[in-house]
């Protein structure tokens, strides 16, 4: 249970719940996608070439970034691993600068996510609790984007792979391939007309499927209907509201140190937080860490060892998502993203305690 929790917390720092944020993946990556035509050149004059792709990346890039998050559409989104498959209903509405958004879980316990802007409902209707959170945006896909420095090109190279359909759209596909071996490559359906992404595999090294997250079937278009995601908001009565406390803070003021990251992660964001998503007042209090490569996150957390829960390292892996844990004198430490185990190794070994 205590490794779900993190789950969650990883990706929620990130972008939402573990769900929540395969859901998300349309409005999150479809940034990532470019059209056939900015890598249709010839191979004379390769330099300026080369130097002229990454001007039309950059600028494609940003652009389908902006039509994602201003695209209106709802549609069903799978999940599936190679031993799970789960389905999500997801609406995005955008209104002039107001961004309306809800995933609707389809398979286990009931559970929605319904997000206003930067405010997050994660409403667990068997339990009766909503917890109220505020997405952070450094953890976002944009705010990786520092000076107009798009860092997903330094880790991944993008190569066009021609056209095919999803649910029913016609959609160029992409690989964004590794540049090592220190994350996954990912390839990518991109509707033609407006570049969401429908679709989004993560690979293992020789090319087998990890993950896949893709809509089965998509609507895309129509006015903004902002009440259905408002509407469900004002209906909590006898439902236990909980606000988690995070507090930002950083690895120094906390006693720890990175000696250095693995090539093409930065640090988005620091905090003490709840490990218990429901805000129980005796939930252990961790400390999380986030990083990015512009594309991925790893979140690394630093508790207390408890010798009840906490029983040697654990090596554990779900679908894309891998996890490690490991003992630090008097620390547990949870390293976790969809990364391979071997980058999950080389962040635990160079966390250091100060002294």
């Amino acid at each position: 249970m205590r490794t779900r929790l993190r789950a969650l917390l990883h990706i929620r720092g990130g972008d939402h719940a573990t769900w929540a944020r395969r859901a998300s993946v349309a409005s999150l990556l479809a940034a990532c996608m470019l059209p056939a035509c900015v890598f249709a050149q010839d191979g004379s004059n390769a330099a300026g070439e080369a130097r002229q792709r990454s001007v039309d990346a950059r600028s494609w890039l940003m652009r389908l970034h902006e039509a994602a998050l201003q695209r209106n559409y709802h549609g069903t989104l799978v999940v599936s691993t190679a031993t799970s498959f789960t389905s999500s209903r997801v609406t995005h509405f955008a209104d002039g600068d107001q961004q309306y958004e809800s995933v609707i879980a389809l398979d286990g316990e009931a559970r929605s996510m319904l997000r206003h802007n930067d405010e997050v409902h994660t409403v667990w209707p068997r339990a009766r609790v909503a917890v109220v959170e505020q997405r952070d945006v450094r953890a976002s896909f944009p705010a990786l984007m520092a000076g107009g420095e798009l860092r997903v090109l330094e880790s991944y190279e993008l190569r066009v792979l021609g056209l095919d359909r999803v649910a029913g759209f016609e959609a160029e596909v992409a690989l964004l391939k590794a540049r090592d071996a220190l994350r996954f490559s990912q390839r990518l359906w991109a509707e033609r007309q407006t570049g969401l992404l429908l679709r989004a595999d993560i690979l293992a090294p020789n090319g087998q499927m990890l993950e896949s997250a893709a809509f089965s079937e998509l609507v895309l278009g129509g006015k903004p209907k902002p009440a259905l995601i408002l509407g469900p908001l004002r209906h909590l009565d006898g439902y236990r509201v909980v606000r988690p406390a995070v507090l930002p803070t950083n690895l120094d003021n906390e006693g720890w140190r990175m000696a250095s990251l693995p090539v093409g992660f930065k640090q988005v964001q620091c905090a003490k937080r709840s490990l218990d998503p429901s805000g129980g007042p005796s939930a252990p209090v961790v400390l999380q860490s986030i990083y990015s490569d512009g594309l991925t996150h790893v979140s690394l957390f630093v508790e207390p060892f408890d010798p009840k829960r906490h029983q040697g390292e654990v090596v554990g892996s779900i679908g894309a998502t891998h996890t490690l844990m490991t003992r630090r004198d008097d620390q547990w430490v949870t390293v976790m993203g969809d990364v391979p185990i071997e980058t999950l190794k080389q962040f635990a070994a160079v966390l250091e305690r100060k002294r």
